[in-house]
């Protein structure tokens, strides 16, 4: 999602508007590159920055407007690290698009063009409600 986002972003020209970044919110991928099967869909949408897993420090909390999960248990652990989100900052990306379903998760099945869908679904949602909220022009 931080890879698509940022391609959106940057090929609308609002690059200099956000500051994007990821993180896990559990130990199991810290360090390890995105999924080949990730990349290689990445690289079909000519969408080729690609992020590594990295901790999650409180600290970013204070340093962004919105803090993203892509699923139910992105969003609990998100909770339970940021100490239940006391400037309402957490979201789940498909609540931005009417939804509030989980985004697919491909390690599980399989099926990155479906998860490409969900974020692609997600990042429009989100630059929409931005726009409506006044946040971007």
């Amino acid at each position: 999602a931080e890879s698509v986002f940022t391609y959106k972003v940057k090929t609308l020209g609002l690059s200099e508007q956000f500051l994007i970044d990821s993180f896990a919110t559990s130990t199991e991928e810290i360090g390890n590159p995105p999924h080949r099967g990730t990349v290689k869909k990445l690289r079909e949408w000519e969408s080729t920055d690609s992020a590594q897993s990295e901790t999650d420090h409180r600290a970013d909390y204070n340093k962004f407007d919105y803090i993203i999960g892509m699923d139910t248990a992105n969003i609990r652990n998100l909770n339970r690290v940021l100490r239940n989100d006391p400037e309402d900052k957490i979201y789940k990306f498909l609540t931005f698009s009417g939804s509030g379903r989980d985004i697919a998760d491909p390690w599980y099945t399989g099926n990155f063009d479906e998860t490409y869908e969900d974020v692609l679904e997600g990042c429009e949602g989100f630059l929409k409600y931005l726009k409506e909220h006044g946040e971007i022009q």
